[in-house]
């Protein structure tokens, strides 16, 4: 009794930190679907963006640094690397709604259009990283994050890793909810959210809104899969995990912030719990479970609004 106890907790732990991962990604399919009402397959491609400018700029200053002989210990840090990062994935996010949403819209309603565009451009941004750096796996430095373990108590650990990850979530999110609720934009959201057309009608940028979205978006993603690549790997498919991101979206109600959140960390505690009691091999059969069960009796999820259609 007392070692399944142990393994119980230890599984809450390992859930509560990758759904903390999963919860700023799906964070970034809610917040465009609020918006547009379409799921924005692509935000899987902003992660890898993310993980390969915070691989590449890790390693470039790595080289810069050795050819010079000499050591700058900041320069190498996560943090710069990082915010390389978050930049470049959110400038990717809004490129790619100018260029190929936008256009869509223009002259469009049917959103339809707008996820099959954006499954095509999730798969060229997928392709454009096989063609420029190769498919092969990359593993970002071990020292970015100091591998140290904590004993919680009952044979119950932490590593840096779930705590970092757990950390960034909670300071990521909560400074969205501070943009949404304290500043003239965030509340121009909370507005398009209820109506767009309207919004518009009473003076809002939309174009402009659309794309602070966009980047808030793929700042998002970058974070997930700047984590996702130091827990895992780095590669080009990486993006794919996204897909139990969008699970999770759904489960908690697309559109509805803290409906990610929520849906996120039901779907880390039951992918390790699975892991931890039943079988690792079972996790995405759980997973994919959930989601059907959950579309049967409660499609709208946890806090989404009950639409027609909603997927």
């Amino acid at each position: 009794m007392e070692v399944q106890l142990s393994t119980f907790f230890q599984q809450v732990v390992n859930g509560l930190s990758l759904g903390s991962v999963y919860a700023l990604i799906a964070v970034g399919y809610s917040l465009v679907y609020s918006i547009l009402s379409f799921s924005n397959f692509a935000h899987g491609g902003f992660l890898v963006v993310g993980g390969y400018i915070c691989y590449g700029v890790i390693v470039g200053f790595d080289a810069s640094i050795s050819s010079f002989q000499f050591s700058v210990p900041a320069i190498r840090s996560i943090w710069v690397a990082g915010g390389f990062a978050l930049v470049g994935a959110g400038l990717v996010a809004v490129l790619t709604e100018r260029l190929a949403y936008r256009p869509i819209r223009e002259r469009t309603s049917v959103t339809l259009y707008l996820l099959i565009a954006s499954m095509g451009i999730s798969i060229a941004i997928e392709n454009i990283f096989v063609i420029l750096v190769g498919g092969r796996f990359r593993a970002l430095p071990q020292d970015i994050i100091p591998s140290v373990t904590f004993n919680l108590g009952h044979n119950v650990t932490a590593s840096t890793l779930d705590i970092v990850s757990l950390a960034a979530a909670v300071l990521f999110l909560a400074g969205l909810q501070l943009f949404l609720t304290r500043t003239r934009w965030g509340l121009a959201i909370r507005a398009a959210a209820c109506d767009l057309r309207t919004a518009g009608l009473m003076g809002v940028n939309t174009a402009r809104l659309i794309a602070i979205v966009f980047f808030v978006a793929g700042l998002l993603a970058a974070v997930g899969g700047i984590f996702l690549s130091i827990r895992y790997t780095l590669f080009p498919q990486l993006g794919g995990i996204t897909i139990k991101a969008f699970v999770a979206a759904v489960i908690g109600g697309l559109g509805s912030l803290p409906g990610a959140v929520v849906g996120s960390l039901v779907l880390g505690l039951a992918e390790m719990l699975t892991a931890g009691f039943i079988s690792s091999q079972m996790r995405d059969l759980v997973v994919y479970s959930l989601l059907v069960f959950m579309l049967l009796f409660k499609p709208a999820g946890f806090f989404g609004k009950q639409i027609s259609d909603k997927i």
